[in-house]
Order: structure tokens, then C-alpha cells, then sequence
């Protein structure tokens, strides 16, 4: 069986909610604090072993490439003024026995597209996806947890939370049966169904460990919902010759994707930064104090 040593990071899309953050800066490049999004996600594959990241990019996307590349000038400047701690933050971005490999997804054709873009990188090994958009926060990182669940089953992982049934819309849902306390069989997959159609509650967030032949239906896949290649199809497709499971992670989720779960995050990891959470903490419960008098 091989280890999975390959994550790719779909970043190509225009992240319209956050416009006009977004306009010339790429969404993934939003800070919790003082990190991007999308440095959170990598250091959860990095975590938890993979050592070839492929960013599937698009155009404005540049920020992204240069965050994770060295900055001679920057270092250099922060050098001559004896700036050693921020230059060892600099360089710990990325640990040197890993990879980074850029690819273009030259037309926004869903999430779907953006993973069958990296199969040259991949050729034919297991590998995982990470959406920055999802920040998930766990002991063991999530990506991790799912893993573990591929080398014990030998086949595709889903990452799951339960959501409330009105919001069903906004992810794929899966019909599923129990193996155990935390995973389970998939039988069916939807991609965004409404309330009152969809087959659970059980929502697929921005995890995923995928089997190579997911490249197979991603090639022979129909446009679907909105117009795009759609992962969902591609995996309800894999289900007829593959078992895919749905895993329900250990850990806590913010959905960077919406304004309010970017502010639950960055209240959240405010109050743990080591320069300044115990002062954020305060100024929050002293916000609070003067409400309640």
C-alpha cells in the first residue's frame, strides 16, 4: 500500500464573499492574526506527513507562490536590523525536506476540475485535498485522523460534521451507514440539495483522502451543478466500483469561507496568540463587563 506523501490545495477561485478584500489579493491569503489561511492548511499536511504540496493556482494567485518561497530581500533587510526572530518565522513557513508544485487551472471550472489539474503530479498514488477555506482545529490534525482511516480500510475518505438541515444546500451530503463510532459507508453522494430531498444532514467539508482513480470520473465527468466539474459526481460515480467512507473528525471547524466563521476564527485564535492573546482576551472580557452593566 503506498503512504500518502501528495495534498493538493485547490486555490484558484475568485473569493467573491470577501470582495473587496479579495480584489487584488487572493483569499487563501487572508490572516488569522498574523498567518494566512492558507499556511494553517499546509501545516496541517505537513503534520501529518505529506511532503509534495500542489497548489492548484489561477490568475492573481502570485501572492500565494511567493509566500511560500524565500525572500532574500525581506531576510536581508530584517537581518541588518538584527531582526533574528522574525527571520527564523520566515524560514519555518516550510520545512526544507518539502515540496511545493504550482499548477494553473487556467478556466474556473469547479472544484472537481481543480483536482483532476494535479494528476500529473500525482500519476497514480492515493493523496489528500485540503480547502483552505475550511480552518480546522484539532489535537491530531484532521488530515491526520483521515489517513490513519485510509491505511486501516485501503480506500477513499470523506471528512464529515453534521450540519442543520436548512443548510444542506451549501455542501455535499451523504447517505451513509455506521461501521463505527466515527466512520462510516457511503452509499450515495449529493452535491447541494435542498432541505427537504437531502439524504442526511451529514456534510462533506474540505477533506479528503482519494484513491487515483477518482481521475478516471473527473475525466469523464458532465458539468453539474452551476455549470462546473463536480468532486461530489466524480465520487457518487467511484462509489459503483470503489468503497468510500465518511469519516467524523475530531476537532472544531470555521468555515473561513463565510465572514462570520472568518471572525469566529480569528476571535479564537486571538485570544491564544502568544504576542498578544492574554490582552485580546482581556479587551474581550472587558467588552463584555460593560455590556452586562
Amino acid at each position: 500500500m503506498n503512504r500518502i506523501t501528495k495534498a493538493v490545495f485547490p486555490v484558484a477561485g475568485l473569493g467573491t464573499r470577501f470582495l473587496p478584500a479579495t480584489k487584488a489579493s487572493p483569499k487563501e491569503m487572508m490572516p488569522i492574526v498574523d498567518k494566512p489561511l492558507i499556511q494553517f492548511a499546509v501545516e496541517e499536511a505537513v503534520a501529518s506527513g505529506i511532503t509534495d504540496l500542489i497548489f492548484i493556482t489561477g490568475r492573481g494567485k502570485r501572492a500565494i507562490e511567493d509566500h511560500f518561497d524565500k525572500a532574500y530581500e525581506l531576510e536581508n533587510e530584517l537581518m541588518l536590523r538584527g531582526k533574528s526572530d522574525m527571520i527564523a518565522a520566515l524560514r519555518d513557513i516550510l520545512p526544507k525536506q518539502v515540496n511545493c508544485i504550482f499548477i494553473r487551472q487556467t478556466e474556473a471550472l469547479g472544484l472537481g476540475h481543480a483536482v483532476l489539474c494535479a494528476k500529473p503530479a500525482i500519476v497514480n498514488e492515493p493523496f489528500a485535498v485540503l480547502l483552505a477555506d475550511d480552518l480546522l482545529d484539532a489535537g491530531t490534525p484532521v488530515i491526520q485522523q483521515m489517513i490513519e482511516v485510509y491505511n486501516y480500510y485501503n480506500c477513499s475518505v470523506l471528512g464529515v460534521q453534521d450540519v442543520p438541515r436548512e443548510d444542506t444546500r451549501s455542501y455535499g451530503i451523504v447517505a451513509a451507514k455506521p461501521l463505527t463510532e466515527r466512520v462510516e459507508k457511503v452509499d450515495a453522494i449529493v452535491e447541494k440539495p435542498n432541505p427537504d430531498v437531502a439524504p442526511s444532514t451529514l456534510a462533506v467539508v474540505g477533506r479528503y483522502v482519494l484513491t487515483p482513480r477518482i481521475f478516471h470520473y473527473l475525466e469523464n465527468a458532465k458539468p453539474g451543478s452551476g455549470g462546473e466539474i463536480q468532486l461530489t459526481d466524480a465520487i457518487s460515480a467511484l462509489l459503483n466500483e470503489q468503497q468510500v467512507l465518511a469519516y467524523r473528525y475530531q476537532g472544531v471547524r470555521y468555515d473561513c469561507g463565510s465572514k462570520l466563521g472568518y471572525l469566529q476564527a480569528t476571535v479564537e485564535f486571538g485570544q491564544r496568540h502568544p504576542e498578544v492573546g492574554k490582552e485580546f482576551a482581556e479587551y474581550l472580557a472587558g467588552r463584555d463587563a460593560l455590556k452586562t452593566n
